[in-house]
């Protein structure tokens, strides 16, 4: 794997036409966020707050699978029905964009490339691009709510590429857990881990400046030859 850093050569993202992100830990610190809410189920029932492995599994996963991990099976139904009813606007003072996230985005979707989520949230994506500023970016934006099996399963994967007509190996999917691995693994796309030296990758992103660095080379050089 290599670590990007101000030496690396930007030879490794040449190929790349389209960006897929997945959005907790990567897009956003939404860690906090993500403790406060699935610990205020965990309180409302009277059980002790969660286990670090608990706040680690429920980072990565959908809401559903998190609360049954966390809750046990006869709560689980009431919790679903609590959580639609729930104000996402609560959390969001907890979430923290990355930083030269919108930087790099807006270099990318000036030299007209593409870039779509993958993420495992359901129904607060739209709420959270709009607080964050990023309406206009992404397309398509796939959450655990528009697919039949969400991360790891690639049916969002397939879809993305679908919708952007490109082969696998074109796009990369910047994530941060072994279900973005796995995701990205099994539609063959090039994945890259955000702040994971722990995962099998291409290429490990300590820095989203860095990223941006290395794309600005490679489109300057294909609008060069697009021009010769």
């Amino acid at each position: 794997m290599i670590r990007i850093g101000k030496s690396t050569s930007a030879d490794q993202v040449r190929d790349v036409r389209g960006v897929i992100f997945d959005c907790d830990g990567v897009m956003v610190d939404s860690f906090q966020a993500n403790v406060v809410f699935y610990n205020s189920f965990k309180k409302r029932y009277g059980l002790p707050p969660m286990t670090r492995e608990e706040e680690e599994y429920s980072h990565a996963q959908s809401v559903s699978r998190s609360l049954a991990r966390i809750l046990p099976p006869e709560r689980v139904d009431e919790a679903l029905e609590l959580n639609r009813q729930s104000d996402y606007r609560d959390l969001l003072p907890y979430i923290k964009i990355e930083p030269g996230l919108i930087s790099l985005l807006s270099l990318l979707r000036f030299h007209g490339v593409p870039m779509a989520v993958n993420t495992n949230r359901t129904n607060t994506m739209e709420l959270l691009l709009s607080h964050l500023g990023l309406f206009g970016f992404f397309s398509p934006v796939m959450t655990a709510a528009k697919v039949s099996q969400s991360k790891p399963h690639p049916e969002s994967m397939h879809y993305i590429l679908r919708s952007w007509n490109m082969q696998p190996r074109q796009a990369a999917y910047i994530g941060d857990s072994s279900l973005d691995q796995q995701a990205a693994e099994q539609a063959g796309v090039r994945f890259w881990s955000y702040k994971n030296p722990k995962l099998q990758a291409e290429m490990l992103i300590e820095d989203f400046v860095d990223l941006r660095r290395l794309f600005v080379q490679v489109l300057r050089d294909r609008e060069a030859s697009s021009r010769a």
